[in-house]
């Protein structure tokens, strides 16, 4: 798989160690990663897994619970992650629900980017990520 996988029990450290790389490296602190959420409920995994293999980075991670999927994606902006957004849909022949956050745009730590993902998950798609906030495989990014 072109994109690195990691369990949902690392995903905050995933995003914090993002946060470090680009606080070490970008100084302007524009958009330095993207975090893309995918609701990739009701398709089979195996279908997933071979369709992404050929679509990420291998400097893009990719986080799954269930069929909720989180890339991350360094050096990537929202028009960026936009273009990868359209290329999901096209590969899979159909429109997936999904929305981004950018980091430090849209949250300065971890606990905040998750919140506004949250956030923008139910506002734009009725996608409630509450069973990601009471998953017994990980605290929740407001324990922190």
């Amino acid at each position: 798989m072109a994109g690195v996988t990691f369990s949902y029990d690392n995903f905050k450290a995933l995003i914090d160690l993002n946060i470090g790389i680009a606080s070490r490296l970008d100084e302007n602190r524009s958009e330095s990663f993207t975090v893309l959420f995918c609701d990739f409920l009701g398709m089979e995994e195996e279908l997933i897994n071979s369709n992404l293999s050929g679509l990420l980075r291998s400097s893009d991670s990719i986080v799954s619970y269930g069929g909720y999927y989180f890339f991350v994606m360094p050096y990537t902006d929202r028009h960026g992650t936009g273009i990868v957004k359209r290329v999901f849909d096209e590969v899979f022949f159909t429109m997936i629900r999904s929305c981004a956050v950018c980091y430090p745009v849209n949250g300065e730590n971890s606990g905040e980017l998750f919140d506004t993902l949250y956030t923008e998950a139910k506002k734009t798609h009725q996608i409630s990520l509450d069973c990601l906030y009471d998953a017994s495989v990980a605290k929740t990014f407001r324990d922190y």
